[in-house]
């Protein structure tokens, strides 16, 4: 016999989990549409050339990849962002620019599992593609803000950067060929703390003590008050170069434009998020749970002015996001957020006499724009109800000998026991709508 399990960092989900998951997806879905956003997919497997060198040194480590039946070099895709790339290359001339996309769909990364953080991943990535306007920007942190909202989550926060901001200031140094190495250090920040992060950067990279520790409080200002309060205090960098200001420029355009759509002011200016190091270009963001701020983020993204250079000779801009779902159910799980349930019907139905009028009923109810689930068998009804309590029923139907012969149905509450008898089926619906 062959011991039932899963594999390490890969999860099974019961009816009541993967219910409540496909229950998040209809709602991103609708958030993304309401923004003009259009599906596509793309395969699970890759070339392995597709995938390549894209990303970290990390996932490139974590990546699936072998040999296929016919001696392909092929990869599990560890994101949405690369097989998105090779698509707007591929299919350029038949999508059009600009182009609004999401996708969503399973990833996979060999990485050490723990709470939260699997294997294998569901991602829901959106982009917007083929344009520089701000107002991309501003709508891709827009869609995040009416996701969360449209899930009932109302306490998160989106922390903005803009990776000018960390070149600028790189480029002051006279250090700027070292920006990626200093940034993956200091993306350590939070797990290694300050100190061990100062005597890696010591020893690993070229820069002196007197700047290290500039860097590192630079980057440890935090916010006080708002987001644009806190850019004018960054003023006085705009005179160190180029970079630095456009960056700073732009995320003041950005929050000017928040300040005025977003209801409820939840973002603010982070200088210490260094992510996506690979192809990030411009702003960049992540968003926390405020009642959870150890889950991590459960909504990142930024902006990439070279998305297709590995596929193409024409540089393709775009910026976008990603909800990694699987971190963020299990947050709200946490929260008390999710309404966990086995069942997804609105009534469960109890034939007691006949199981072709009891499927018959159950169908006209279902066309009535119920969701009837009907328990198969004729048996007493003890057991039916067994069930109906097992599976968290809160109302029952029942149809006997004498619910047949007049043409009607009796209505259970499981939670209070009562029991209404001779309803016809306009007054089942409406008490269950």
């Amino acid at each position: 016999m062959v011991t039932p399990r899963t594999l390490s960092g890969f999860r099974d989900r019961l009816p009541k989990e993967a219910f409540a998951k496909s229950k998040m997806l209809r709602s991103i879905v609708e958030s993304f549409e309401k923004f003009g956003f259009l599906p596509i997919e793309t395969p699970h497997l890759e070339y392995l050339e597709i995938l390549k060198k894209q990303g970290s040194d990390e996932i490139q480590k974590e990546m699936y990849h072998f040999l296929d039946h016919g001696q392909r070099e092929v990869a599990l895709r560890f994101d949405l962002t690369v097989p998105l790339a090779r698509f707007c290359a591929q299919y350029r001339n038949e999508i059009g620019m600009p182009f609004k996309r999401y996708c969503i769909g399973n990833v996979f990364r060999g990485e050490r599992a723990q709470k939260g953080r699997y294997r294998e991943f569901t991602q829901c990535d959106f982009d917007f593609i083929g344009t520089q306007s701000i107002g991309s920007d501003v709508e891709i942190i827009q869609v995040i803000y009416q996701t969360l909202f449209d899930l009932g989550i109302q306490d998160f926060t989106i922390h903005i950067n803009h990776r000018k901001i960390f070149d600028g200031l790189m480029e002051s140094l006279g250090t700027k060929e070292h920006t990626v190495e200093v940034l993956r250090i200091i993306d350590k920040i939070d797990k290694v703390g300050r100190e061990n992060v100062f005597e890696e950067l010591k020893v690993q990279t070229p820069l002196k003590e007197d700047s290290i520790k500039m860097i590192l409080n630079f980057i440890a200002n935090q916010q006080q008050g708002s987001a644009l309060e806190f850019l004018q205090t960054l003023q006085p960098y705009k005179s160190y170069n180029k970079t630095l200001e456009s960056g700073i420029s732009e995320l003041e355009e950005l929050c000017a434009l928040l300040d005025k759509l977003l209801s409820k002011k939840c973002f603010r200016i982070n200088l210490s998020i260094a992510r996506g190091l690979g192809y990030y270009t411009g702003i960049i963001y992540e968003t926390t749970l405020d009642g959870l701020p150890t889950l991590g983020s459960v909504c990142s993204g930024g902006r990439y002015d070279n998305l297709t250079q590995n596929f193409s000779k024409d540089s393709m801009s775009g910026v976008g996001a990603s909800i990694g779902l699987d971190r963020l159910l299990s947050g709200l799980e946490e929260l008390g957020l999710v309404q966990i349930q086995n069942h997804v019907a609105d009534a469960l139905l109890i034939p007691l006499h006949s199981l072709a009028y009891g499927y018959t009923v159950a169908q006209k109810l279902r066309d009535c724009g119920l969701r009837i689930e009907v328990y198969p068998e004729i048996t007493r009804a003890k057991k039916s109800f067994q069930y109906a309590n097992q599976k968290g029923y809160q109302y029952t139907i029942v149809v006997g000998e004498e619910e047949e012969r007049n043409q009607s149905c009796a209505l259970k509450n499981m939670e209070s026991g009562e029991q209404s008898n001779g309803l016809s089926l306009e007054e089942v619906v409406r008490i269950l709508k």
